[in-house]
């Protein structure tokens, strides 16, 4: 499965979390250890916030541990609020279109997991997105169809209710086309001031998924940015990053959370039919 993180907080280069922390993002790309698939080579990609309307994107199908562009690019950016994605593929072909994350206007949206058996439902999801939408859609994957139908289902003004309509919607046509419990997930999701995530699946075994607590779990990443991180700064993972696993927090099962100007608020996650 693939592999992503968000971070928000004070600016700081890129690369802090995607080179420079042990086993940080690129590391996982090659040495993955909560994954069901330890590799995750099907392409990268970043997206930041700065000082315009909307957020910079980078992606790439290279590999990337052996992306020098990103590399540089990391090393020169510097961001108050960033998601990143590695992309291990179960169906979708690998081209830069189909890697994440997805942009709309000022949003950013990251996922892992799949939605089973997406070839029963793909038709008849596709016939859901709003039309106003449709045209946004540029690759293949599951995922961009889930954040489109989550646009159409009112992301923008409700973002957690948006994600519970669409997940709702999905389960609801995998059992109309006979594929029982269809969705695994979990997702991140920016507007450039907040950051929500969800982890969930229809069978209850949803992708793991964690947060930092407080900055102090985060000052130990990389010594020569802890003055810099601000009582503010808080990351979400796939798996941990860093030297102690321990410090980091899992997300339960049915659950989201929503990280803005520091404060983390977690909540219940439920399908909405």
């Amino acid at each position: 499965m693939c592999r992503w993180l968000a971070y928000s907080g004070n600016a700081i280069p890129l690369e802090t979390l995607l080179f420079t922390a042990e086993h940080n993002l690129i590391e996982q790309s090659r040495h993955a250890q909560l994954a069901t698939t330890p590799t995750n080579g099907d392409g990268f990609g970043v997206g930041w916030y700065g000082e315009r309307e909307f957020p910079g994107l980078y992606r790439s199908i290279r590999p990337a541990w052996n992306d020098f562009n990103l590399h540089d690019i990391a090393a020169q950016v510097d961001s108050r609020l960033f998601l990143a994605h590695l992309r291990a593929t179960s169906h979708a072909a690998i081209q830069e279109t189909n890697c994440h994350p997805f942009r709309y206007r000022n949003w950013l949206f990251v996922h892992n997991g799949y939605i089973r058996e997406i070839e029963k439902l793909h038709r008849q999801l596709l016939f859901d997105v709003a039309p106003e939408l449709f045209g946004e859609i540029r690759g293949s994957t599951d995922s961009e169809l889930m954040f489109h139908l989550a646009l159409t289902f009112g992301l923008e003004q409700d973002p957690l209710g948006g994600l519970a309509r669409m997940v709702g919607l999905v389960e609801a046509t995998g059992r109309e086309c006979g594929v029982e419990k269809p969705l695994k997930m979990t997702i991140g999701l920016s507007d450039g001031e907040s950051i929500w995530a969800v982890r969930y699946a229809s069978d209850g075994e949803g992708p793991s998924l964690y947060h930092s607590r407080d900055v102090e779990d985060l000052r130990g990443l990389n010594p020569q940015i802890a003055s810099t991180l601000g009582e503010d700064a808080r990351v979400i993972v796939s798996e941990p990053i860093g030297r102690y696993a321990e410090v980091w927090e899992e997300i339960p099962q049915s659950t989201s959370l929503c990280v803005r100007a520091g404060e983390v608020e977690s909540l219940p996650f439920e399908p909405v039919a």
